[in-house]
């Protein structure tokens, strides 16, 4: 089981992302299986025209439950519309979608967890002149340095998944080296980004070792001293501290 392989690789708590109605649904259940095992619910942007009166009545509730921690993961992603748009929501249609689910981050304490593709420009901008939420976290961060630097001047946090590792992605590990201590975690955004050396397998909790390694050498730190920071900084943006 996912969940057993992951304690025993020294995971001691996850969170599992919803990103529909159902899919957020099926996070929040399995987050009151498992102890240890937290929820963030939400409506993926490519799925922003599904936000209907019942959906956001069905995330009102969830998101009230306290094993639900974050709302996510929710934000803005423009590749998509280029490549699919006969099946993905608008430009606009996900601009409303953010601005809703940051009402329900704000209104509900939780913290905010984006989903950011291609969309660097205006995720800035509607985040600047929205309501601040509990906490903006960048889920996956993938954007240049330069939108690593104002995130990291708004006091956001950056979260970081296992293509941080790819050779080719030198820019993304200075952006990891800059966060300071409090403003980064450490993420699979499984099943998908999976760490070298296993990219190409599906992903999992039990291989975020790789990722922390990676991060630790460009911090110059220990791989357990910045896992004990990524701990107190996830303590903190879930209100679990």
């Amino acid at each position: 089981m996912l969940v057993n392989r992951a304690r025993t690789a020294g995971i001691s708590r996850m969170v599992t992302v919803g990103d529909d109605r159902r899919e957020s649904a099926a996070a929040l259940a399995t987050a009151h299986a498992f102890p240890d095992v937290y929820a963030a619910c939400a409506i993926h942007p490519v799925r922003a025209n599904e936000l209907d009166a019942p959906t956001k009545a069905a995330l009102e509730e969830m998101v009230a439950d306290p094993r639900c921690v974050a709302v996510g993961e929710t934000g803005l992603d423009a590749y998509w519309v280029q490549h699919e748009p006969e099946t993905t929501a608008t430009m606009a249609q996900q601009e409303e979608s953010l601005r809703w689910h940051i009402d329900l981050a704000v209104r509900h304490g939780k913290t905010l967890m984006i989903h950011n593709r291609e969309a660097d420009a205006d995720l800035l901008r509607i985040l600047a002149d929205a309501p601040a939420p509990h906490t903006v976290m960048l889920h996956c961060f993938s954007s240049p340095l330069k939108v690593a630097e104002e995130a990291l001047e708004r006091g956001y946090v950056l979260s970081f998944a296992g293509n941080v590792t790819f050779k080719r992605n030198a820019e993304l590990r200075r952006a990891a080296a800059k966060a300071p201590a409090g403003q980064l975690l450490v993420e699979t955004d499984a099943p998908y980004m999976t760490p070298e050396p296993f990219r190409g397998q599906r992903n999992e909790p039990a291989l975020i070792g790789h990722t922390y390694e990676c991060i630790a050498r460009v911090r110059h730190q220990t791989v357990q001293a910045l896992a004990a920071e990524v701990n107190e900084t996830f303590d903190r943006v879930y209100g679990l501290g």
